[in-house]
């Protein structure tokens, strides 16, 4: 993972050999390992190319990389898979090299087809005078773009920059394709033209489905002297994922459905799911598929013994796996599949994040009121709500007793079950509304820009927070301070948008039945990129370390896009069973007990951050929390940095 940046200057006064202060810290903070930049002078343009590394795979290589022709790329990715990178190989490298032996558009667009993994990247191509860039095909990995409303200049960078009291110009680069600018033709003309080469997927019949915002809608956006144009010789960036699958169940299956949804949910009607061979299968190759995806994204990284040679024993270890946890069915799922491929003698740090609450929180298990004014279909497992009973009794600070930590401790005996042999570190990190306000206003209000709502600000607070992993490991002896120093840190995003985790699914398919709950799957991902990769990539790589997303892994994607939706999920059963079907089968299957069984909660709620500053505010109003403070704070963010 990667800080990347190109600023363009079109005018000889404003020719500069630097960056802005602010920017240039913003970077640093992403790649700690190292930091280099390059200076690309022509008569009409200067491109100041800045590359700041964290370095994860094969040699440290730092970055712009140039080549002999003057070419110079800059790389914030992981290729995962499409093109052979060998465990011991730099992917930025080997990437490069493919690139400067292309010799038309085509083999650049046909290059980034094959790649598949998490990637935004800058590629200034010397002869042509062409900027090349763009992000993958979900957005995994943030790029803004910030154009001078005089046209004298433009920047493309991971993260951005906040000025007190002016009107944030930094907007996110839609995941739409890859973007062209002929650097010498805009310089004379004074005109910006982005060249658009936009995602498609070609089936096996020629069937063509083209993923591309409104070039319209994208110029709208930007200033008069900036324009998007589809490129002349209609070329495209072809995309691996299978389009969604939107057929409808035959009126039998309804029936069929109805019966199930009249046993309790509870255990059982998993199992009763799992009677069906045909299902057993699907959850048995979505396992397959989700475990290598998971794989992929926990080997091949910088480990204990390749630093110190076998003295190193299991407690002294370091993680070098961190994994988002609430308890929940996500997070559980991918820690059982992690414990499958990390090496048994290394931790894996679960962060749990918990805001102090004025209020004493009241147990889920005790909140009889609420549970009786809602239908039969609405209440936990008696099973699952024994289990979080006895851990809310074990904890005697009820102030931190937030939903999501007591589904993470009930949620790591389940994972100490599934393998006493691990060292689980479940990393308690606690957040003062003194604390969350003083970060906010220094660090996290510039990361969370452009994104600029109420729910942004609860989610990019509890993940800056959580991805920092600052906190206390609590043991049956003692309470230690612990500080996770893992550099990848795993995320269940995507489980939701595929698999009709949200209450809003529910709302839908009761109002518009399946054809509507197809139509709303395939819009959130389709803005997935929008609403929240981009803003997690630039929170969590605050700290140095790479966020990644196994349900996201193409193969992940295409697999569950070929199923009917109601392989995947059956939302007549009850809240805590139907949605997520597929993956609470999985978690069944993986030996995994009350989890399996845990309604969806948002982490803003879990955590309970949400209203914990005001309480009459909507997750999409426009949070003014967010808009404050920037340059001036930066000697005080030096000062506070842990």
């Amino acid at each position: 993972m990667c800080g990347i940046c190109c600023s363009v200057n079109f005018s000889v006064e404003h020719f500069s050999k630097d960056l802005k202060e602010d920017l240039l810290y913003n970077l640093k903070q992403r790649g700690p390992n190292s930091s280099k930049q390059l200076l690309k002078s022509d008569v009409n343009y200067q491109c100041l190319f800045s590359g700041h590394v964290l370095h994860l795979r094969g040699v440290l290589t730092p970055q712009p990389v140039e080549d002999e022709r003057g070419n110079v790329f800059l790389w914030n990715g992981e290729v995962f898979n499409g093109i052979m990178v060998e465990a011991e190989e730099n992917d930025t490298q080997i990437v490069f090299n493919y690139l400067s032996s292309c010799k038309n558009e085509s083999d650049i667009l046909s290059l980034f087809s094959k790649v598949q993994g998490p990637w935004s990247f800058i590629y200034y191509q010397a002869s042509t005078h062409y900027l090349w860039f763009g992000r993958d095909f979900f957005g995994r990995r943030s790029l803004l773009w910030h154009f001078n409303n005089l046209g004298k200049s433009f920047c493309l960078s991971s993260v951005g920059t906040q000025t007190s009291g002016v009107a944030n110009q930094w907007q996110e680069v839609p995941a739409c394709g890859i973007f062209r600018i002929d650097l010498k033709s805009a310089a004379i003309s004074k005109c910006v033209i982005l060249k658009s080469y936009p995602w498609k997927y070609i089936s096996r019949e020629n069937v063509i489905k083209e993923c591309v915002d409104s070039l319209t809608q994208i110029s709208a956006d930007l200033p008069k002297i900036v324009s998007v144009e589809a490129n002349e010789a209609k070329l495209y960036v072809e995309q691996s994922i299978v389009p969604l699958n939107m057929v409808l169940p035959p009126a039998a299956f309804e029936t069929h459905c109805t019966d199930i949804s009249r046993v309790p949910p509870r255990r059982e009607t998993l199992q009763v799911c799992l009677t069906d061979r045909h299902m057993k299968e699907v959850v048995q190759q979505f396992i397959d598929v989700l475990s290598i995806s998971v794989k992929r994204r926990v080997l091949y990284l910088p480990r204990d013994e390749s630093l110190t040679p076998n003295v190193l024993k299991t407690c002294d270890k370091r993680a070098s796996i961190a994994i988002l946890f609430s308890g929940g069915i996500d997070s559980m799922v991918i820690a059982t599949l992690a414990d499958r491929h990390i090496p048994i003698d290394e931790p894996i740090d679960l962060l749990n994040v918990a805001f102090m609450t004025k209020e004493k929180t009241i147990p889920t298990s005790s909140n009889k009121k609420r549970s009786k004014q809602k239908n039969h279909c609405e209440i936990p497992s008696e099973e699952f709500s024994k289990n979080l009973a006895a851990t809310a009794d074990d904890n005697p600070d009820k102030q931190l007793s937030v939903p999501d930590r007591i589904t993470g401790r009930a949620g790591l005996k389940e994972l100490q079950a599934v393998n006493p042999s691990r060292i689980w570190n479940f990393v308690e990190i606690n957040v003062s509304l003194e604390e969350l306000q003083k970060f906010r206003r220094t660090r996290i209000c510039q990361l969370i820009q452009p994104l600029d709502t109420v729910l942004d600000d609860s989610i990019g607070c509890a993940v800056w927070f959580a991805s920092r992993g600052i906190g206390c490991v609590v043991t049956q002896d003692e309470v230690k301070s612990y500080q996770s120093n893992a550099k990848v840190v795993l995320t269940g995003i995507g489980a939701d948008e595929q698999l009709a985790g949200y209450s809003r699914h529910r709302v839908c398919f009761q109002t518009h039945g399946l054809e509507g709950l197809n139509k709303e799957i395939e819009m959130e991902l389709g803005r997935i990129s929008s609403r929240n990769l981009g803003r997690d990539d630039r929170v969590i790589g605050d700290h140095g370390k790479e966020a990644r997303f196994p349900f996201l892994d193409e193969n992940v994607v295409s697999f569950l896009n070929s199923l009917p939706i109601w392989e995947k999920a059956n939302l007549t059963l009850p809240r805590g069973i139907g949605e997520k079907l597929l993956l609470r089968l999985a978690a069944v299957e993986l030996g995994l007990t009350s989890s399996a069984l845990l309604p969806k909660r948002a982490m803003q709620f879990g955590s309970r951050i949400a209203k914990m500053e005001k309480n009459n505010e909507k997750a999409s109003d426009k949070c003014g929390r967010l808009q404050v403070i920037s340059s001036e704070n930066l000697s005080i963010e030096k000062e506070i940095k842990m």
